[in-house]
């Protein structure tokens, strides 16, 4: 697959993801096991949000000075920009299986933020591993992208007859399969993912919802990176979109647990975008859906989900 993007540009993106988790998982670290806030996860969603726009900004200005093309720079940004809504959505359903995982173990809200860090990680390597092995399929067979597209329309319509379920977390086979193979403690020992109990040295819940937690990030990346390859096949675009979408997502994790419930109807406009890029995916080669039109798309039905989420919001109950 061929990039627009100059090669100064791939060094500065690598260092700016650098800097960003020496920011989320070292300065960070030393705050130590507490809660964190809404106010605080709020502040660092913003500057998250804020420094990706800024490196497609940065993209732009480096399309448009290679190349003197500003119509090509203006549509390689809208392709970013569009992937990054995309997967940043896509990462919104991801935090509310989190969030279902962290309260069936019960996860001291102190714990949750390195759990989420190694998460981040996992999510990342895993990611970029698939973008190659895509990138390489799509560059060798081009029907790849009809399958891709069949996957991702029969993922929207699955997830559209899920949605306001309570998922059977008991019934997940990588949790039984980690039950069989190790012995579990039925007490969390700090932060810790191992402890001792009887001279024997067993895992404590932490390990199996960090178990728990790679196995929804294996999940969701096969949902995520043929969704954004419908939208653009340059390498770098679909690597750093992804890449920004998910730093951000231990911020956002703890900014949406406090307001979960204003939007129960999510899981429904994302099926509806998934099943909208799997179309479009499928026809791909008899009309070509431009970026502008797929970018309003996906504004569209998160805008209209979300006010609607918040205006059928289910009213708590009071005692009379």
């Amino acid at each position: 697959m061929q990039t627009i993007a100059p090669l100064w540009l791939w060094g500065f993106f690598v260092a700016a993801v650098l800097v960003a988790l020496f920011i989320d998982f070292v300065v960070l670290k030393k705050q130590g096991a507490h809660e964190v806030g809404v106010k605080e996860a709020l502040n660092w969603s913003i500057v998250w949000v804020a420094v990706s726009f800024a490196f497609n900004g940065l993209f732009w200005w480096a399309v448009k000075d290679t190349t003197g093309d500003t119509a090509l720079a203006n549509t390689k940004a809208l392709e970013f920009l569009t992937g990054y809504l995309i997967e940043k959505s896509l990462a919104v359903d991801n935090i509310f299986v989190f969030l279902m995982i962290f309260t069936y173990f019960a996860v001291p809200a102190a714990y949750q933020k390195r759990v989420l860090m190694i998460g981040i990680i996992g999510a990342i390597v895993l990611r970029s591993v698939m973008i190659l092995a895509g990138g390489w399929l799509l560059q060798q067979f081009h029907w790849i992208l009809y399958v891709f597209g069949a996957f991702l329309l029969l993922t929207g319509i699955k997830m559209w007859w899920a949605a306001g379920q309570e998922p059977d977390l008991e019934g997940n086979p990588a949790l039984k399969l980690l039950r069989k193979v190790m012995p579990v403690s039925k007490n969390f020992d700090g932060e810790k993912f191992f402890t001792v109990e009887n001279g024997k040295k067993i895992a404590t819940p932490l390990l199996m919802v960090i178990c728990l937690v790679g196995f929804t990030d294996v999940i969701f990346a096969v949902d995520s990176i043929p969704a954004i390859f419908a939208i653009t096949t340059d390498p770098f675009i679909v690597l750093t979109s992804n890449v920004f979408a998910i730093l951000g997502l231990r911020a956002m994790y703890f900014l949406l647990a406090a307001v979960a419930s204003k939007f129960h109807l999510l899981s429904y406009g994302l099926a509806v975008i998934l099943a909208f890029i799997g179309t479009k995916m499928l026809l791909i080669d008899v009309f070509k859906i431009p970026v502008l039109v797929s970018l309003g798309v996906v504004v569209g039905i998160l805008a209209v989900t979300m006010v609607l989420s918040v205006r059928t919001a289910p009213k708590l109950k009071t005692d009379a």
